[in-house]
């Protein structure tokens, strides 16, 4: 573990609540993202990644310094963002951001892209929320964090709270429903780059 999270991690235990923004500062970056990707919403994401937090520092004194502060509360996270989403779920109201956390209308390819770019970017964008809408809370955690965060399978069976095995069986579900919803997208974008191609030859 990082010195500075040790020397923050005893102040702490000691009475100086103060020390405890120093972890909150490296690590919630990567946190908040995590929840975000996993929740689909920046409320449910800040409200996930803070409850993560103060469980964290409620449970501080029973930390094994052994392992790092970050990937410790990463899973608290994780468990926290999936509940969320389990329970959003339900709501008919409840409508998911996009898990590339890139605003509607904005490429991330190029700052002048031309018209016909940005409408085929946000075709794909929106075809790629609506695919992510046909899976499950498990199938969309397990794929954001195998495939987004490109967490090992171990942490994401942790955060499913299943074996390893069924974590795989929820992620291959993902990907089988991902690869159907978006076949028609991949069509389009294969008719679209050969159109060029047919075009120069019939000149």
């Amino acid at each position: 573990m990082d010195i500075l999270e040790q020397e923050a991690i005893r102040r702490v235990l000691t009475g100086d609540r103060d020390a405890y923004r120093v972890l909150m500062e490296c690590h919630f970056p990567a946190v908040i993202r995590m929840t975000l990707r996993v929740t689909g919403n920046l409320e449910d994401a800040e409200e996930a990644a803070q409850e993560a937090f103060l469980k964290a520092y409620k449970e501080l004194p029973g930390f094994r310094e052994k392992a790092a502060f970050g990937t410790w509360v990463y899973r608290i996270a994780m468990n926290s963002a999936l509940n969320l989403v389990k329970s959003r779920a339900r709501k008919p109201e409840w409508k998911a951001e996009p898990i590339d956390g890139v605003p509607q209308g904005d490429s991330p390819v190029s700052q002048h892209p031309t018209p016909e770019a940005v409408l085929l970017n946000a075709e794909a964008r929106r075809e790629r929320e609506r695919a992510m809408g046909a899976l499950t809370p498990m199938e969309r955690t397990a794929f954001v964090l195998r495939h987004i965060e490109e967490q090992p399978m171990d942490v994401v069976a942790t955060a499913l709270g299943v074996n390893a095995n069924s974590a795989r069986q929820t992620l291959f579900r993902a990907v089988s429903k991902l690869r159907r919803e978006l076949a028609p997208l991949r069509s389009s974008y294969r008719a679209a780059t050969a159109a060029p191609h047919v075009l120069k030859e019939a000149q």
